[in-house]
């Protein structure tokens, strides 16, 4: 496709002014007449516009500078893959959309892929990095129809409507990750705005266990947080007492929704990738899982433009925040 020169976009501003045909211009350029129309079209503002040179020569600059180039798979770029895949557990998305982030040279995520498939027919444990190894989803069916109900429960659907754009901090989702054998829990609980984690191991996922760690970890935050939503599991019969301590809304969302705590699903599903479920727990130490809680939050989200939610909490002008993202919309 032909593009103007910077010289041409200043003559043609020039015969626009003059009152020149845009046909003649054309021939007086030495282009096709749809160069001069789709030069018009692109590279003003608005239609209703007056053409500037200046201007149309920025704006085909920022095209330019924005536009994605084709990058060989070099051994650079596949030591520096490696490393993201291996070291710090980075999905083919999240290692191509951080280095974009960062102005680093790296293939599409499809290729690293491709490169990944390729290692794992040579024999190679690439794919064992990948966080479902290439697994596919399993539905949950009915296999939790006997959980018990709690009482008193408050449904999703009471829930402030503003839950659900995700525009402030403060609104959590909360639920356990189970050890091999029943044996042993995780509680874990998020930030639905920023995906930021807090990561609890407990003896097991009674309520009580479950009731005393959530209020010990959010408690520094009373005044900062608004709502948390968990599932219907009997562990969080004592949400009446997490409510009251916390001075926050305690919803539930409804059964076999598991998309209505969609945050916090993906979130399990990053920690069973450093914790396995034919993994038992009582060899994860406390400092451990602080650990792997504090990988979590490092990691960059595609949401979050490729920032991870320890950036994403870091700005403290959520006007700031606001306009950074408006990049990634």
């Amino acid at each position: 496709m032909k593009q103007l020169t910077e010289g041409q976009r200043y003559k043609l501003e020039a015969y626009l002014q003059a009152g020149k045909k845009k046909d003649d211009i054309a021939s007086l350029l030495g282009v096709h007449r749809s160069t001069i129309y789709r030069e018009l079209r692109r590279n003003k503002l608005r239609a209703s516009d007056k053409y500037d040179g200046d201007y149309a020569q920025y704006r085909y600059e920022l095209r330019k500078s924005q536009r994605s180039r084709y990058v060989k798979f070099t051994n650079i770029v596949e030591a520096h893959a490696r490393t993201m895949l291996i070291d710090l557990n980075y999905s083919p998305e999240q290692i191509c959309g951080r280095c974009k982030l960062l102005g680093y040279p790296m293939v599409s995520h499809e290729r690293l892929y491709q490169w990944i498939w390729k290692d794992k027919q040579n024999a190679g444990n690439l794919f064992w990095y990948l966080r479902r190894r290439g697994r596919k989803h399993k539905k949950r069916g009915n296999k939790n129809k006997d959980r018990g109900w709690v009482k008193n429960r408050t449904s999703i659907s009471e829930r402030p409507p503003i839950v659900d754009t995700r525009s402030r901090l403060g609104d959590l989702e909360i639920d356990t990750v189970i050890g091999k054998g029943q044996k042993g829990a995780i509680l874990t609980i998020n930030d639905r705005k920023a995906g930021f984690l807090w990561t609890a191991k407990l003896p097991s996922k009674e309520a009580r266990w479950v009731t005393t760690a959530t209020i010990n970890i959010l408690k520094p935050y009373k005044g900062y947080i608004h709502t948390i939503t968990s599932d219907n599991g009997s562990e969080f019969a004592g949400h009446m007492e997490i409510a009251k301590e916390l001075g926050i809304k305690f919803y539930f969302a409804r059964p076999y929704h598991s998309w209505e705590r969609g945050s916090n699903e993906n979130l399990n599903g990053i920690l069973r990738q450093y914790i396995p479920k034919d993994k038992e727990f009582k060899y994860i130490t406390g400092e451990r899982l602080k650990e792997i809680t504090y990988e979590i939050n490092i990691r960059p989200r595609k949401r979050l433009g490729f920032m991870s939610p320890k950036e994403a909490i870091a700005f403290k002008n959520m006007k700031q925040f606001k306009k950074y993202m408006e990049k990634f919309k």
